[in-house]
């Protein structure tokens, strides 16, 4: 590959510098990027220099080259018409493609009949009638329809009127006050077509100019003294002004506006369209893009840009950019071909039109935020961890173990698994420790634990296989090397970490047995992810331990003591430890612990008998 590597930066020198198109191929002749340049020399001798300034996904695609055809262009504009007409040609995998499988449907009202109709078309038509869009899909163009149709009362069933008219009974709708009711003929074309003309304002985003209009004929009709033509106008006005507050009102007049926002997260970009009409957010639009890096952003904004408005076939008169990017005039241009009319693109700095694109970005970070809670947040975390401490690949799989003792006694061990950051419970597992039972040795109990638990996974127990990708141990270097003697003595080369906290008893970071600690509460997902294993094998030891403890006192001698429950057992055993220490305690010693009476008829009962 080097030697073809070397063909291809001599195979760049003939490269004129005009605009035009560049086709990256890979061995099998398939056509893996597409660009444009305004000087082809130099933007395609760019990819064949050191990769260092390159992006990953950039330097992937260099790696995969094998060839390249270019396309000269009289202009910057040809050459990025012609870029957009490949990409979707051939919808090459190293460009940012957008998915057109849903479309951009519009909204259809047929004016040039008597009672005009509402439908949903996939493109405008060159007729008489009225279209509005596109929307972001069929849903939202039929949630328009219907809201508008219910506010106003306009009929949704599927009879053609004035052919219709008087030949079925009235649907439930007009008894229910829900529609005029054409079909019974108690509203004329002239008036049915009056109120279309009110659902065609409320389509053009005029609500505010509406209610004014309908309130001003409802005084007039009172004043009029029809009460009856007052009162439904009034209804109107309401239905309208509520469906007006339902929209997000924006300060000033935005006559034919989008503020386009992307933003990058965790795991993946977002691009938002807020498309503005008549001072109010009317829709939102967002496209997620995998496996775009943050050197890639000017590069995913500029390709939305192309590819969104092209599909829509639309474009308002004004696009707000969250960013500069480096074709902007071209890109403007194109989009004004699109429109048929010119198009402005900027980058609002401050201002009213700024507080637009703060609510884009606003926006694309919750639909990242929304996406990345869960198992991608979570595969997030463990590519995170094991960059910090030098693991080739995630942890997928992670076992935590814990030491527990009652009063010194009653040693238990616990080993939690974490499969992709979540727990598996499954295949938790605990150990009553036995070399421990004349004294608490944390040390010996762990190595006796981890000793237990790889003689199971060499034995060939499934219960214990396979081995994990890292061992956490909940404690700092003394007992990592414990850990590490036993791994080295079955020759096991997992990486072994101890989970290490502050004075305060709270998760401080990892340590490897050199000595190496690793601060993780800078990085939040870690630190999330650590703490959390540490408390849950550490809960998991101490249940076990008070299984146990519960278990040895059931039916002590202490209850049949009064003034001793449960608790107060328990917090007598804890303390000194056993019943033979307990009997040889004074009253002195027995009241610190709970109320004198009740510790001289302890002392009462052990010494009476």
């Amino acid at each position: 590959m080097s030697e073809r590597f070397e063909e291809l930066k001599q195979k760049v020198l003939s490269l004129p510098l005009e605009p035009g198109v560049y086709i990256m191929k890979d061995r099998t002749g398939k056509v893996i990027y597409v660009g444009k340049a305004k000087a082809l020399k130099n933007r395609v001798t760019s990819y064949f220099r050191s990769d260092k300034s390159h992006s990953p996904k950039t330097v992937r695609m260099v790696s995969q080259i094998w060839d390249f055809d270019i396309i000269v262009t009289e202009s910057e504009f040809e050459a990025l018409v012609l870029e957009n007409s490949m990409i979707k040609k051939y919808k090459p995998k190293y460009n940012i493609l957008l998915k057109d499988d849903k479309g951009y449907p519009y909204i259809k009202v047929t004016t040039s009949k008597p009672y005009p109709e509402f439908s949903i078309v996939s493109k405008p038509a060159a007729d008489a009638d009225r279209y509005f869009g596109p929307y972001s899909g069929r849903r939202a163009a039929r949630q328009a329809i219907d809201t508008i149709s219910e506010a106003l009362k306009l009929k949704t069933c599927r009879r053609v009127f004035p052919r219709d008219i008087g030949k079925e009974r009235p649907c439930l709708n007009q008894h229910l006050g829900r529609c005029v009711a054409p079909c019974a003929g108690g509203v004329s074309p002239e008036e049915y077509a009056a109120f279309v003309q009110e659902a065609i304002a409320l389509l053009e985003g005029r609500y505010a100019a509406l209610a004014r209009e309908l309130e001003a004929k409802m005084l007039e009709a009172s004043e009029e003294l029809q009460f009856e033509r007052a009162a439904s106008l009034r209804d109107r006005m309401k239905a309208v002004k509520a469906l007006g507050e339902r929209q997000k009102v924006v300060a000033g007049a935005f006559a034919d506006l989008d503020a386009v926002a992307c933003v990058q997260g965790q795991t993946r970009c977002c691009v938002v369209v807020l498309h503005f009409a008549g001072g109010a957010l009317q829709d939102k639009d967002f496209t997620l893009l995998d496996g775009v890096s943050e050197s890639d952003a000017e590069e995913a904004l500029t390709a939305f840009l192309k590819q969104y408005y092209s599909l829509r076939g639309a474009c308002p008169k004004s696009v707000l950019i969250s960013q500069p990017i480096e074709e902007q005039e071209g890109v403007a241009e194109f989009l004004s071909s699109i429109a048929g009319r010119k198009v402005e693109l900027h980058v609002p700095q401050r201002g009213r039109l700024h507080e637009l694109i703060r609510l884009a970005e606003k926006n694309a970070r919750e639909e990242i935020l929304r996406v990345e809670t869960g198992q991608e947040r979570r595969i997030k975390s463990l590519e995170l961890l094991a960059s910090m401490i030098g693991l080739e690949e995630p942890p997928r799989l992670l076992e935590a173990y814990d030491i527990s003792n009652f009063a010194g006694k009653d040693t238990v061990g616990s080993m939690i698994v974490f499969e992709d950051a979540k727990p598996a419970k499954s295949r938790y597992r605990r150990f009553k420790i036995e070399c421990t039972a004349d004294g608490q040795d944390d040390y010996a109990a762990m190595a006796e634990m981890l000793t237990r638990r790889l003689t199971h996974w060499k034995e060939g127990d499934e219960k214990f296989c396979p081995l994990p990708d890292a061992f956490l141990i909940d404690g700092g270097l003394g007992h990592v090397h414990t850990a590490q003697k036993v791994l080295d003595t079955f020759g096991v080369t997992t990486p072994c970490f101890g989970m290490v906290k502050d004075d305060r008893h709270r998760t401080r970071g990892l340590v490897a047995p050199d000595g190496r600690e690793f601060g993780i509460s800078t990085v939040p997902a870690v630190f999330a992810l650590i703490g959390r294993m540490q408390e849950e094998v550490h809960r998991f030891a101490i249940t076990y331990n008070r299984a146990l403890g519960a278990k040895k006192v059931r039916g002590s001698s202490l209850d049949k003591i009064e003034g001793v429950g449960e608790k107060r057992r328990m917090l007598l055993l804890r303390h000194f430890g056993s019943i033979e220490n307990i009997r040889a305690a004074t009253v002195d010693e027995l009241s610190r612990l709970v109320p004198r009476a009740t510790a001289q008829n302890i002392f009462d009962f052990y010494h009476n008998d």
